[in-house]
């Protein structure tokens, strides 16, 4: 009988970005990011369709580019940073759609709430970089309800509507390296 070897992978931060956008006063979007986060992926199988994937977000390094609404969003009204200091994600299955792309289920926990939330990843490919190190590429896309995990700050604009939109788009670009 053979025993499959694990293949561990780490997050490449210098090559990866955490990012989101919501909708503000309905006419337009906010984007921001998450400065910190890492992750390991461990898998069996070349095309990581049996890949365990968990990510740990710093919520503290909430980034919008503007110091008053970072502010807002690591207080109570949102991440409550100084009581939930991290955001996290762990798979529970890869499920490959064709040569590059994947779906991606898993539990995202968000100030103290767990849901289960699905991805769209494309995969970019695996190739080794000039020093040798072996490399794979992956970009996420999904959506999210901030309420389901009680991001529930707002406020009424005169002219009707809301100042936050509900819907959060999500995307990570990830370059992973494999652990020698």
């Amino acid at each position: 009988m053979t025993t499959a070897t694990t293949t561990k992978w780490g997050i490449d931060n210098a090559h990866s970005e955490l990012s989101f956008k919501v909708r503000h006063m309905m006419v337009s979007n906010v984007r921001g990011k998450f400065g910190k986060f890492d992750g390991k992926i461990n898998t069996t199988e070349d095309d990581f369709t049996n890949a365990e994937i968990e990510i740990n977000i710093e919520s503290n390094s909430v980034l919008t580019g503007d110091d008053q609404r970072d502010g807002h969003l690591k207080s109570p009204d949102f991440f409550d940073a100084e009581n939930h200091k991290n955001i996290t994600f762990r798979s529970t299955s890869m499920q490959k759609k064709s040569d590059d792309l994947y779906e991606l289920k898993g539990d995202l926990t968000i100030k103290g709430v767990t849901k289960p939330v699905t991805f769209q990843v494309e995969h970019g490919g695996i190739l080794k970089d000039p020093w040798g190190n072996e490399k794979a590429g992956f970009t996420l896309n999904g959506k999210i309800n901030r309420k389901d995990w009680n991001l529930n700050w707002n406020t009424v604009l005169e002219a009707g509507g809301v100042l936050v939109g509900e819907e959060v788009a999500l995307t990570a670009d990830v370059e992973l390296a494999k652990v020698k």
